[in-house]
């Protein structure tokens, strides 16, 4: 897998983090979450990626309810994950946190938004969004995020 490390900063150096949930939601639906991955694309936001979330994702993409929809949507829209993962700056987290009990892979996303000094952490997962903030970050929907920044 070839990762690429992006210097550019995002909208008023603006820097998040992606759970994977939002990743496979633009992947296969137009909605909040694709907006996201076109802002990231389009260079207006900066993204900040572990290579754990990364593996996370293609995992979750062998899953077979996820392979039928790739069939059925004919890889078109992963071509925007995989140029988004391109972009990303990749964070090697340091800290290791044993927050999330219900669902210990949600720590990884919170140490990947903590090494990488993150402004928002974007996720659909109710154990992450329980939290409301973390270290500071707050931790939103995408929609919510979205909201944020087209005031």
């Amino acid at each position: 897998m070839l990762l690429i490390l992006s210097t550019a900063q995002g909208k008023d150096g603006m820097k998040v983090t992606l759970d994977t949930n939002v990743f496979i939601s633009g992947s296969f639906w137009v909605g909040d979450s694709y907006s996201i991955l076109y802002l990231i694309d389009e260079g207006k936001v900066e993204l900040v990626l572990s290579e754990s979330i990364i593996q996370e994702y293609y995992e979750t993409l062998q899953d077979e309810e996820i392979k039928e929809k790739i069939i059925d949507k004919k890889i078109v829209m992963l071509d925007i994950v995989e140029k988004t993962i391109a972009v990303a700056t990749i964070v090697n987290p340091t800290m290791y946190f044993d927050v999330v009990p219900q669902d210990p892979d949600d720590n990884k996303i919170l140490e990947c938004a903590v090494e990488g000094k993150v402004d928002y952490i974007i996720s659909q997962d109710n154990h992450l969004l329980k939290l409301k903030t973390f270290k500071n970050i707050p931790i939103i929907t995408p929609k919510a995020f979205l909201e944020r920044i087209n005031k």
